[in-house]
C-alpha cells in the first residue's frame, strides 16, 4: 500500500546509535555538544500500523511510540524517557516525501513554548538519520539540537513484520 503506512518499516530491528546534542537542550544559546552511543530496537505493533522502539544509553532509557493514521495519512510520534518518569510528550505529526520524513509538533522546553521538527532520512536498509530542531519563534527559524546516526546492528538483524 502506498498511503504511507510502510514509511517507517526500515526501523524494525536492532541499531547502534551515535548521538550528538547539547548537554542542556533547554538552553537555546548553548554551543557545546556532547556525543554518546546508544542501542535501539524497534518492533511493529497494531498489525503494522504502529511500532515501538526503545533506546538505551547507560542508565537512560527512552521509548518511542509511532502510529500511522490511515484516514489522515499521517504519522504521529510520542516520546517518553527515564529522564521524565510518568510523562508522555505531546505528539509530533507528519509524512514522508521523496525519502525524507518530516514531523512537527509543539511542546515546552525549560518552561518556554517550543515548536519541534524531526527530520528522518534512510538508505532503507542499514543506516538512518534523525535530526531534531527547535524553534522558539513559531517556526520562522530553527536550531539543530540533536542528531542520531543509526547503523544496523548485525547481531540484531531486522524484525519480520
Amino acid at each position: 500500500m502506498t498511503d504511507g503506512r510502510t514509511d517507517f518499516d526500515f526501523i524494525f530491528g536492532s541499531w547502534r546509535v551515535r548521538n550528538r546534542k547539547p548537554p542542556d537542550n533547554s538552553d537555546p544559546g548553548c554551543t557545546e555538544w556532547v556525543e554518546f552511543d546508544a542501542t535501539a530496537h524497534a518492533e511493529p505493533i497494531l498489525g503494522g500500523l504502529g511500532h515501538i522502539d526503545r533506546i538505551r544509553a547507560g542508565d537512560f532509557e527512552g521509548l518511542t511510540l509511532r502510529q500511522f493514521d490511515p484516514d489522515a495519512r499521517v504519522w504521529r510520534i510520542w516520546w517518553a524517557s527515564s529522564n521524565r518518569p510518568g510523562h508522555l510528550d505531546p505528539p509530533l505529526e507528519g509524512t514522508w516525501c521523496d525519502g525524507t520524513g518530516v514531523l512537527l509538533g509543539d511542546d515546552g522546553v525549560g518552561g518556554r513554548p517550543v515548536r519541534l521538527r524531526f527530520e528522518w532520512t534512510t538508505d532503507g536498509a542499514d543506516s538512518a538519520r534523525r535530526q531534531q530542531e527547535f524553534s522558539y519563534d513559531g517556526g520562522q527559524s530553527w536550531r539543530l539540537n540533536w542528531v542520531m546516526e543509526l547503523t544496523r546492528d548485525p547481531a540484531g538483524g531486522p524484525s519480520a513484520r
